[in-house]
């Protein structure tokens, strides 16, 4: 993410019945790595396995799995991560892929942090952003609701934690959760959700940048402005006009998501990831790119690659969720 502070740190992943493997890459366009091997099958009601990652901070961490869900038909789907801290001096993108029983339904929740200003806001998501929602009284019966309550929720859990801290962070937040035939998608900040429906790229969140018309118009009206700094920033500070955290840019840069609700028939795969591929990668050049990859980690290593072979500078973090559905 384009901010003006950086800090250290180290990523992170939990997912269900999940494979890993990793490719050390250099600063130079990355070459192919080894075929990797099928991701471990297994029910969604199996234990969480640990993933075991590379200490190499420059590897190229990535896994997978495969799982159901129960609706009016059965949702197989399968899903693949990766993770690079590309050219950056530090890792700042947190990721989660979580499946969970919640009041008997299977539930699958996947997400990309991306942070800024140093990596401490996107871990807390990644701790504690599914936690707090499968815990929502409403979640299954008002799911919509519950989303936009336990964001804000979190975001206020975070800031008071936050203020023994004198240096302010915060993180976008874009997640994809699946509850019986319905996907909902829950955006805060720049990263993006795409999906792909019979071959065409479908935006699932649209990217809150403080030029964008409304979200000017918003911030404005609570009081604050923005300006260019070689980009559009909040206060002349922050190039995204919705995060976690960044109690200093309260309450001009909110936590509050936006969602958008579909049906998992008809679409074929979505793709989760954070700015460092979405800026030099289109939406349909990624749904291109991935297409005809019938493994999802594969396809999620794939757009890594060629984000950074395209010259991303940034942390670059991506999740591909691949859907079939069978009576």
């Amino acid at each position: 993410m384009n901010t003006t502070q950086d800090s250290d740190t180290t990523t992170s992943t939990t997912a269900s019945a999940a494979a890993s493997s990793e490719a050390a890459l250099e600063e130079a366009p990355p070459q192919p790595p080894p075929q990797p091997p099928p991701a471990a099958a297994a029910a969604a009601s199996a234990k969480p396995e640990p993933l075991m990652f590379s200490k190499d901070p420059n590897a190229l961490e990535s896994g997978g799995g495969i799982s159901f869900l129960t609706g009016s038909r059965n949702a197989r789907f399968s899903y693949g991560f990766s993770s690079f801290k590309g050219k950056r001096p530090s890792m700042e993108d947190y990721f989660e892929a979580n499946i969970s029983d919640v009041d008997g339904q299977m539930v699958a929740f996947f997400g990309v942090f991306d942070g800024h200003g140093g990596s401490r806001t996107a871990e807390y998501l990644k701790k504690n952003l599914f936690k707090n929602l499968r815990s929502h009284p409403d979640f299954i019966k008002d799911t919509k609701a519950a989303i936009v309550e336990v964001f804000k929720q979190t975001d206020v859990d975070y800031l008071n934690e936050e203020k023994g801290y004198q240096r302010d962070a915060g993180s976008t937040a874009s997640t994809a959760l699946l509850l019986g035939d319905r996907l909902f998608v829950a955006n805060v900040g720049d990263s993006r959700v795409v999906g792909c429906r019979a071959g065409s790229a479908i935006p699932l969140s649209i990217d809150h940048k403080p030029d964008r018309s409304d979200e000017r118009q918003r911030i404005e009206d609570a009081g604050g402005f923005i300006i260019w700094a070689g980009t559009w920033r909040v206060g002349g500070v922050l190039a995204v006009s919705r995060a976690f955290g960044d109690k200093v840019l309260k309450p001009f840069v909110v936590a509050e998501p936006e969602i958008q609700e579909e049906e998992i028939e008809g679409v074929d795969f979505i793709i989760i990831a954070s700015d460092g591929l979405w800026n030099v990668i289109s939406n349909k050049d990624a749904v291109a790119l991935v297409q005809d990859i019938a493994d999802a980690e594969e396809a999620s290593r794939k757009l890594i690659q060629e984000a950074f072979a395209r010259g991303s500078s940034d942390n670059i973090t991506c999740v591909v969720v691949q859907f079939g559905i069978s009576e």
